[in-house]
C-alpha cells in the first residue's frame, strides 16, 4: 500500500507502544490483536527501531496482513490487517 493509502485507513484499535523498547510494541501488539475481529485493521505506533522487522514477521507467523508502515516524526505507524 502506498503511504496516503496507509495513512487514510479505518483503524479499529490503535496501540501507542512508543514509550516502550522491543519487545514491548510486539508484545502490545499480541494483547491488541485479540481484541478486534478478523479483517479489522491494528495501528501500532512504535518508537522502536526493531519493531519495523519484529511485526511483519510476526504478522507472517501468525497468518496476519502487514500492510505497511509510515514513518512519522520520530516514530512508526504500522499497519496489520487480523485474518
Amino acid at each position: 500500500m502506498t503511504t496516503e493509502e496507509l495513512k487514510n485507513l479505518t483503524v479499529a484499535k490503535s496501540v501507542d507502544a512508543r514509550g516502550t523498547a522491543c519487545p514491548g510494541p510486539l508484545l502490545e501488539a499480541k494483547k491488541a490483536i485479540g481484541t478486534i475481529q478478523s479483517g479489522e485493521i491494528l495501528e501500532v505506533l512504535s518508537a522502536d527501531e526493531g519493531t519495523k522487522n519484529d511485526l511483519p514477521k510476526w504478522c507472517n507467523k501468525q497468518g496476519n496482513e502487514f500492510l505497511g508502515m509510515v514513518e512519522e516524526n520520530g516514530y512508526y505507524k504500522l499497519y496489520l490487517r487480523k485474518k
